[in-house]
């Protein structure tokens, strides 16, 4: 018999969707990068950005207007067919869950196999995430991380993780890049540069809509 969540990754299975969920605040190439690395490399139909609302670990911090990001992410992928937005965690969601998520994308795509597309950074605080033990079953996990990296097991978070996870997970290495979103509102904030950190759309949508010259730089 199968171990959980064996069967929904297989690498023979046509019909894949790859989900990305974040706060987008903003976009960038890391982003895209990983996601179509992910998408060649595993042979995916299709990849899903879920940009979140009012994310569970930043519900004291305040985040751009959703709609801005979900403006952001369509100038940034609106060249790539295989890409497109949900709004499954929109502001009338409340607080976005992954588990409640995957649960309503399963119920919509009951032919496909769901591909959880995270960073090696967001996979070591997997314990605080709601429901996690239950949700390492549901999907198969893409862990994206920079060449030659290697999860260290020994990591009390990854320790806890079961075996049948570990036999199921895909390791997408992508190229070495230092960008976040954070850095990017930070510079866009002290008149600093951002050109290609980002899409050029996505730039001049920054610039146009004055975003992130507020002080909102944490």
């Amino acid at each position: 018999m199968a171990s959980p969540g064996r069967e929904r990754c297989s690498l023979n299975s046509a019909n894949k969707l790859a989900v990305i969920g974040g706060t987008f605040d903003p976009v960038h190439y890391g982003h895209l990068i990983a996601a179509e690395h992910a998408r060649v490399e595993l042979g995916i139909d299709k990849v899903v950005f879920i940009p979140s609302a009012r994310p569970p670990h930043k519900a004291n911090e305040k985040v751009t207007d959703w709609e801005h990001r979900c403006r952001m992410l369509q100038l940034a992928i609106e060249d790539n067919p295989a890409f497109e937005i949900s709004s499954l965690e929109g502001p009338q969601r409340g607080i976005s869950y992954t588990i409640d998520t995957i649960h309503s994308l399963q119920k919509a795509n009951p032919e496909r196999k769901i591909y959880f597309v995270m960073g090696a950074d967001a996979l070591l605080t997997i314990d605080t995430w709601k429901d996690y033990r239950q949700l390492i079953d549901l999907c198969c996990f893409v862990v994206v991380t920079r060449p030659n990296y290697t999860l260290d097991r020994s990591h009390p978070v990854l320790a806890a993780l079961p075996e049948h996870w570990w036999q199921q997970m895909k390791q997408v290495e992508i190229p070495l890049m230092d960008i976040s979103s954070t850095d990017i509102r930070r510079r866009v904030a002290s008149g600093k540069t951002i050109r290609y950190l980002l899409p050029d759309a996505v730039r001049e949508y920054i610039l146009q809509n004055n975003l992130y010259r507020g002080g909102m730089i944490s």
